[in-house]
């Protein structure tokens, strides 16, 4: 995102866009971070997130809905560094990531609500693409996603040329 900042967006574009509650933390090694939003809908069973992962992510952004579940990890590193030399931006969890000393070094930005050492369950549950409804916004697949230090905001549109 460079010199971009989610201030400044909401400055600029007030009645474009919707900011998520102040309630992540940056995990990953990029602090500002955006993108098309690919969406995934699960609940501790990560199964989808390492589907998608493994696929190319140029320019995206995933966006988990977790559940807000603080009771298992839905990403770790491995799974962070496939995302990362699958070129995907950024990925936000409403949920929990553990490894977190490994996803700092990492040329990837990783938002979510905490760390937690226990990974999930792999059941193969979980949908992609579908509107997911939390921390106060809905988000759809093809929405925007800006996110740095300040906070998290989604568009409908893209607000900045690449």
């Amino acid at each position: 995102m460079s010199n971009l900042s989610t201030p400044d967006l909401c400055d600029q574009f007030p009645k474009q866009v919707s900011v998520l509650d102040p309630v992540y933390k940056s995990f990953g090694g990029n602090e500002s971070f955006c993108g098309e939003v690919v969406t995934v809908k699960c609940f501790e069973d990560n199964s989808k997130v390492k589907q998608l992962v493994d696929t190319d992510g140029t320019g995206k952004v995933m966006v988990v809905d977790a559940g807000g579940s603080m009771r298992r990890a839905c990403l770790g590193d491995m799974l962070a560094e496939k995302a990362q030399n699958n070129g995907w931006a950024g990925i936000i969890i409403y949920g929990c990531v553990r490894d977190v000393e490994i996803l700092k070094t990492l040329n990837i930005g990783v938002q979510a609500l905490g760390s937690h050492p226990m990974k999930t369950d792999k059941r193969g549950l979980g949908d992609i693409n579908i509107p997911l409804q939390f921390s106060g916004v809905t988000v759809i697949p093809g929405n925007y996603i800006y996110a740095d230090l300040n906070g998290i905001i989604v568009s409908d549109k893209a607000l900045v040329e690449r």
